[in-house]
């Protein structure tokens, strides 16, 4: 009897473990990502939100954003509640150019196949999201969300900004010791790109026209441009310290926000930089809206975006 009994557990147990394989299995392919603003209407049909109505906000701890100039919409990374990191709640909103909510949890509307903890720096390139998250570098479907990739950075203390070349090249800043640019190849192969000086507290990082590194620190003014071997080919300044965003427009100027002191510089070819705007509580990772051709920056803990017309 006793051992009918432990036979029975033994089949209960493998039952159990298999099952548990098969639901993993199914989870992972049941990533859905969320919808437009909507609501069931009283006859039980949803119904998208009228043309009429605007809603403002939909962010929690937004660090980042990039804008897909195809679907004409601004992707705001959040960081949902910061703790030590292990907690599963960053997601990706959807803005409308004018601020409104579009989407106010497109990535991370469920957590099904979805792991993304606090999101910060973010990019876009042929089709692809890419973002930096607690030691990873993770990529998602531009036009459905889908999960592509994860790729740990062994070495990473706080990955911050990011930048994507045309070939997936990535180029990920590491804020605090040691203070790097990790270069992850589009397979997945990770190397130190720039290490010590003149980093400083790197943060922003973007790809100019030439296909060339820009750089900009937390302590320091520092706006550097690195050639793809890593070289340093250019040094220029913003106007203040601080800074966490850099984003390089098509004429070459280059835009620059001091999340310490909340300005924007703007950096013209040839010229000394000036400050556009003032006053911004947090600036943070800002992208530029090629469309509205206007600057937009989160607001970190403020739970805001910030629009700067051009």
């Amino acid at each position: 009897m006793k051992l009918s009994l432990n036979r029975n557990f033994l089949a209960i147990f493998i039952a159990s473990i298999s099952l548990q394989s098969i639901s993993l299995q199914v989870v992972a392919q049941d990533f859905v990502a969320g919808e437009p603003l909507n609501a069931i209407n009283e006859a039980g049909i949803k119904t998208p939100m009228s043309n009429n109505v605007k809603v403002f906000g939909s962010f929690h701890s937004s660090e980042s954003c990039t804008f897909d100039p195809q679907k004409n919409l601004i992707l705001a990374m959040n960081n949902g509640n910061r703790g030590d990191g292990s907690e599963n709640d960053g997601f990706v909103s959807l803005i409308n150019p004018d601020g409104s909510v579009h989407t106010a949890k497109w990535i991370g509307a469920t957590r099904n196949g979805l792991e993304l903890h606090q999101p910060l720096g973010s990019a876009i390139s042929n089709g692809i999201l890419y973002t930096v998250d607690v030691g990873y570098v993770r990529s998602f479907d531009l036009a459905s969300g889908q999960p592509l990739q994860a790729v740990r950075i062994p070495e990473a203390t706080l990955l911050n900004g990011i930048a994507v070349a045309d070939d997936g090249t990535v180029y990920a800043s590491n804020t605090r010791s040691p203070e790097r640019i990790f270069k992850v190849t589009a397979n997945g192969v990770v190397s130190t790109f720039a290490d010590g000086a003149p980093l400083a507290a790197p943060n922003g990082v973007a790809m100019d026209l030439e296909g060339n590194i820009v750089v900009v620190n937390v302590n320091d003014a520092a706006v550097i441009t690195f050639s793809p071997k890593g070289d340093v080919i250019k040094t220029e300044y913003a106007a203040e310290g601080g800074n966490d965003g850099v984003v390089v427009t098509a004429d070459g100027t280059k835009y620059v926000s001091s999340v310490r002191y909340g300005s924007v510089s703007r950096i013209r070819p040839g010229q000394d930089a000036e400050i556009i705007a003032s006053g911004i509580p947090s600036a943070a990772s800002m992208c530029y809206d090629s469309v509205q051709h206007q600057l937009v920056i989160p607001l970190n803990g403020n739970f805001a975006l910030a629009f700067i017309k051009l």
